[in-house]
């Protein structure tokens, strides 16, 4: 399972071995900057929508980008029975790739609380 860490102002999310086949990467770190909304999720794997390059078991997981021709560009790792983090970036200042985050993480709510108190009042 991917895991989420807030080094100062800096979410630095961490994939698995294998996730790192779907996802393309090690890793993926972005500033608090770049986040526009931050909220637990219960369900993580209903928000992966449209087109994908990943992994996809009905129901049990959904690993890689998702929206690929059309609406936004989620990069993601979410499992079933796992609470989540969904991540709404301002595209351009998060590197110019995603418009989304959708991680399970067992502490998003708590992440997510964080996360959102860091980014509240900013324009």
């Amino acid at each position: 399972m991917a895991s989420v860490m807030l080094n100062g102002d800096v979410i630095d999310i961490r994939f698995t071995g294998w996730e790192r086949m779907w996802v393309g990467r090690e890793r993926f770190a972005l500033r608090l900057t770049a986040v526009r909304h931050a909220a637990p999720v219960d369900e993580p794997i209903r928000l992966a929508r449209g087109a994908r390059r990943g992994y996809a078991v009905s129901g049990f997981a959904k690993i890689g980008v998702w929206g690929l021709f059309g609406g936004p560009r989620q990069l993601v790792a979410a499992r079933r029975g796992q609470p989540g983090l969904h991540l709404v970036l301002d595209r351009a200042a998060a590197g110019g790739e995603f418009d989304e985050v959708v991680v399970s993480d067992p502490a998003a709510p708590g992440l997510a609380e964080t996360i959102g108190r860091a980014t509240r009042g900013r324009p």
